[in-house]
């Protein structure tokens, strides 16, 4: 389990496709203290550390999450928003967040505001995943809280601290993201639909 809290952003450094996997090398300063079979959140994607060599530690994305992030889409020199699995007992300061990404979403339009910036992102509704004015969101595995909750779109505003420390700084127009809603609303949703089948 994550927070949606980012530690830091780390750089790929090496992609190698092995059949229908890819291996993505990342150096990060957390390196020195992580461990093999590790969990830690890639722009929101949970993956397991398989080798660590110095600064630098090797996890592998499967191709059903391929398919369903935007990991695939990952370029050498490319940074990734990293978080390490929640200590337990630990303070939960951004939400619940499996790390489990439900679909991707495309930046539709990026405003600088006085002192901060407004995200707006649209996702396909065939999913039927659902957002709600001042619910949680987390994109690219950054916990963040609508605003403007609309029918398949939505926006976050950032203030420059997260902004600065994750990649929305390098984030623009036209670029996919993961999103993972609420796992509350998920659960709620569903049982809505299993009252009414």
């Amino acid at each position: 389990m994550f927070t949606g809290i980012i530690e830091e952003t780390g750089e790929i450094t090496a992609l190698t496709r092995e059949n229908g996997n890819l291996h993505i090398k990342v150096k990060a300063q957390i390196t020195s203290e992580l461990k093999v079979d590790q969990s830690v959140a890639h722009n929101g994607v949970c993956l397991t550390v398989v080798n660590i060599e110095g600064k630098e530690y090797t996890v592998t994305a499967i191709q059903e999450t391929l398919e369903k992030s935007s990991l695939g889409d990952l370029k050498v020199g490319d940074f990734v928003n990293l978080e390490r699995g929640m200590k337990l007992g630990a303070r939960l300061d951004g939400h619940i967040v499996q790390g489990h990404v439900d679909q991707t979403a495309v930046c539709k339009n990026v405003l600088e505001k006085a002192g901060s910036w407004e995200f707006t992102f649209e996702y396909d509704p065939k999913q039927q995943n659902i957002t709600i004015e001042k619910g949680s969101i987390t994109i690219n595995g950054v916990s963040l809280t609508v605003v403007n909750s609309k029918m398949h779109e939505f926006s976050v505003a950032i203030i420059p601290y997260t902004y600065e420390h994750t990649t929305f700084k390098y984030l623009k127009k036209g670029d996919k993201v993961n999103l993972e809603f609420d796992v509350i609303g998920k659960y709620v949703k569903r049982l809505n639909e299993l009252r009414q089948a």
